[in-house]
């Protein structure tokens, strides 16, 4: 599947999920494989993933929002798994699209929230993503193997990066988390 077929495979789902962010004031970024085939290169991804500031009292609301937009649980005990794992796993109905909608509380998070850009994905279709470092800095904490290649991608794609502020943030996670390869490893891509 071609960059511009998947796009629009995830057309309908992208939109709703843009429409359930906008409820909640913009206060949410689209993330994984879509933002990094908009923003590095383009991949194959099988789901939606999202970030949103929202407390833990705000689910029930957020999920009948959801609701609305055509999103809906994909787990029956979907509030009380975000309560502890601050993660909702939802599903676009109609395409059964699967979309994980991670809780942001980190100052990072709401950094990058702050920080987000909207992206034309199509004449018809803007979602908001984090910026290119933002993306970096979560995908370097992340540090699967398949993020380190989407780093890469995303380091050509924009050779004009902020490198301090990805030093910055991916040297605390890896303080906090006693990882200290979470820099080392990307450290000389930059």
């Amino acid at each position: 599947m071609s960059p511009t077929e998947q796009h629009s495979s995830f057309h309908d789902p992208l939109e709703s999920l843009g429409k359930l962010l906008s409820h909640f004031g913009d206060q949410g970024v689209v993330i994984g494989g879509i933002a990094v085939s908009l923003l590095g290169e383009a991949r194959f991804t099988e789901d939606l993933d999202a970030m949103v500031l929202l407390s833990v009292e705000e689910i029930p609301h957020f999920l009948t929002v959801a609701q609305k937009e055509g999103i809906e649980p994909r787990i029956s005990n979907a509030e009380d798994f975000a309560r502890q794992n601050r993660v909702l796993l939802l599903r676009h109905t109609c395409t059964q699209t699967d979309i994980d909608v991670s809780l942001g509380i980190l100052p990072f998070e709401q950094e990058m929230v702050e920080r987000s850009i909207v992206h034309e994905v199509d004449a018809s279709l803007q979602i908001r993503l984090p910026t290119p470092e933002d993306l970096i800095i979560m995908k370097a904490v992340a540090h699967r193997p398949k993020d380190l290649l989407d780093i890469q991608g995303i380091i050509q794609s924009h050779p004009k990066l902020d490198q301090q502020r990805i030093q910055f943030w991916v040297s605390q996670f890896a303080e906090l988390l006693e990882r200290p390869e979470l820099w080392e490893d990307i450290a000389g891509w930059l």
